[in-house]
């Protein structure tokens, strides 16, 4: 058992952001029969951004949003709190994958993020809204060299704006730790703030705009009613005449899009309050997110209140990928990721964590989002963020309301939008594959980032996996 272990004997198994007593009351449950115009299915952020923004377009329509527990409990209450421009899971990924289209895509997402910062400031969202930048750090002399050649890759392509290349001595000004070798550092493109206070503040912004929410109901059934569709819930059912699924990593409603993700479950931890002594031992003065580059990666924080959050490396598929409660707390991981914090940053050893947690990401193979629609164009969908969706939900909704507005827009005419990854395989070859991939990754870490034939081929086909 590491030493480092006897740090985690106070840390509660609760996410962090939701061990809140200002946590807002839930809403009652729908008992009955309701109608609107569009039903919102889903109380994390793809579905209050949906319901947010259907209202601000059309303050007439009616909006119902539906959520099986309470806003904001699953993926949205227990991330990182990094929110992204980045629509594709990254400039890397997004290129690999749509280079014709990569520079609209980054404009769309650093639009897109604009309009979060926008919407915190004009609706009063109180969530720790930060445009603080993100580095990433190289850990490993081959990730020095990877960041210097990726880089320049970009440079040349027009897409470095806002970000530089730091040096060791530069990247350790910027946050100090023995194991950073470089850093790469945008500027503009991530925010961070409170996950979950976000969520909360996204339902109040929509019961102020007349959306009417029912927490403690969730959506059992979907079907054609005459010209509407019609959800059943455990006390009553609602007849609407479009609906937008933002239900992420629980099965979908419509049975056909269900192989496209799988449950990968992420962990976190969060220390103690950092004094003004600890916190200038490691001089984070920018406040910046970070993240290490391997390909068993770290994301790591400041919170308001000056705690680090610290967590990924670890990502469980379980076999059958089913979403269950059992798998979201898993002391092992904590113990793991609990020596690399202090190997990482051993002049906090004494530090003690509070909290530690985990949660289910709705991963799909190509790690971004993708979007489609069902019943007659009565209903639409997105899922698939793979655990950057904190501010890809927002462009999400966008789409989904495009796509029932039955409007052509320059977000439905991406390829992004109109294409859809490659489903995964039934078990037990959807195991047997992550399984395989999991451990060719690590052994890419272990070995200079040399990726083996495995990789290689799962490169070629466009495929992966990732946290």
């Amino acid at each position: 058992m590491s030493r480092w272990t006897k740090a985690l004997a106070d840390a509660q198994p609760v996410s962090y952001w939701l061990d809140d007593p200002a946590r807002p009351r839930p809403e009652p449950a729908l008992t009955g029969a309701e109608t609107c115009d569009l039903l919102v299915v889903g109380g994390g952020y793809s579905g209050l951004w949906t319901a947010l923004l259907a209202k601000e377009r059309d303050p007439r329509r009616e909006v119902v949003l539906v959520e099986g527990r309470e806003v904001g409990w699953a993926a949205s209450g227990r991330n990182g709190g990094f929110c992204a421009a980045s629509l594709t899971h990254g400039l890397a990924n997004g290129l690999s994958r749509w280079p014709g289209e990569i520079h609209r895509l980054e404009e769309l997402g650093a639009r897109n993020l604009d309009a979060i910062e926008d919407a915190v400031v004009r609706h009063g969202l109180d969530c720790d809204f930060e445009r603080t930048g993100e580095i990433d750090v190289a850990t490993a002399p081959h990730q020095v060299a990877e960041l210097r050649s990726w880089y320049e890759q970009t440079r040349s392509a027009g897409l470095a704006d806002g970000t530089e290349l730091l040096d060791a001595d530069a990247v350790r000004e910027q946050v100090d730790s023995p194991t950073f070798l470089a850093g790469l550092h945008d500027r503009r493109g991530v925010a961070l703030l409170h996950p979950a206070k976000l969520a909360w503040g996204l339902k109040r912004a929509c019961l102020g705009l007349g959306v009417r929410v029912y927490e403690h109901t969730p959506a059992l059934a979907l079907k054609a009613r005459g010209a509407a569709m019609a959800v059943r819930t455990p006390y009553g059912r609602i007849d609407a005449r479009q609906v937008a699924l933002g239900t992420n990593v629980f099965p979908n409603l419509v049975r056909r899009v269900r192989p496209y993700t799988v449950p990968v479950y992420d962990y976190a931890l969060m220390t103690e309050p950092l004094d003004a002594g600890r916190l200038a031992s490691i001089g984070w003065k920018n406040r910046q997110g970070l993240g290490d580059s391997a390909n068993q990666f770290h994301y790591f924080r400041l919170s308001a209140d000056n705690r680090i959050l610290w967590g990924g490396y670890d990502a469980v598929y379980p076999y059958g990928g089913r979403v269950r409660a059992e798998h979201d707390d898993r002391p092992e991981t904590y113990a793991r990721l609990a020596g690399h914090f202090f190997a990482c940053f051993p002049q906090l050893e004494g530090v003690r964590f509070t909290h530690a947690w985990g949660g289910a990401i709705d991963t799909c193979s190509r790690f971004s989002a993708f979007f489609g629609m069902a019943h007659g164009g009565r209903v639409a969908y997105a899922a698939g963020y793979t655990g950057l969706g904190v501010g890809a939900t927002r462009f999400g909704a966008d789409v989904m309301l495009d796509l029932l507005s039955g409007e052509r827009t320059e977000r439905t005419e991406l390829e992004m939008v109109r294409t859809k990854p490659l489903p995964f395989p039934p078990e037990p070859f959807a195991w047997t594959g992550i399984a395989l991939t999991k451990w060719s990754l690590a052994r890419a870490d272990a070995h200079e980032g040399r990726r083996n034939m495995w990789l290689r081929t799962m490169d070629r086909l466009g495929l992966g996996f990732d946290s």
